[in-house]
């Protein structure tokens, strides 16, 4: 059984001021991607929507993890991903609470898009994507704002553990 100073000692480090804006991050983001996606699922659901000569705006529904991979008509499997899914944003915040603050930065920026994609999973059984980046007939795979995040704070988590010493 933990004694009181203990269970003191991880409310302390939870509520830190600073964790509770990398907190607010996490929601901004999550915000963010929500807000796009709404506009887009309300907005372009039928259509495909041409911004230049290397974007459109096409709402395509993700079963799978990040561009698709895993794709499945399975429930098992899709529950077994989605409960993956939501031990890795558990792991992430826990890092994130012990962490210095550029970590703290790029963890919340992976968390705010994981969250914002989970709930997608939980809502809808499916990801919105929507964003086609084009060359002529090569395309991207179809993204979405949280994949943004994502993918962001995976990139500067990479370069600072190049860069940045402990």
């Amino acid at each position: 059984m933990k004694s009181s100073y203990e269970i003191d000692d991880i409310k302390n480090l939870i509520f830190k001021k600073q964790n509770i804006l990398f907190a607010l991050i996490i929601l901004i983001i999550f915000f963010i991607d929500r807000i796009s996606k709404i506009n887009v699922i309300n907005n372009f659901s039928e259509n495909s929507y041409f911004i230049n000569s290397f974007t459109n705006l096409d709402l395509i529904w993700n079963v799978g993890i990040g561009f698709g991979f895993l794709s499945t008509d399975s429930n098992l499997i899709y529950g077994l991903i989605t409960l993956f899914i939501a031990l890795v944003i558990l792991m992430l915040i826990y890092v994130l609470i012990l962490s210095n603050n550029l970590d703290k930065l790029i963890y919340s920026m992976i968390i705010g898009g994981a969250i914002g994609n989970f709930y997608d999973r939980l809502m809808f059984k499916a990801v919105p994507d929507f964003i086609d980046l084009h060359y002529n007939n090569f395309h991207w795979f179809t993204f979405n704002v949280a994949d943004i995040f994502i993918t962001v704070g995976i990139m500067i988590f990479i370069l600072r553990s190049f860069f940045v010493k402990n």
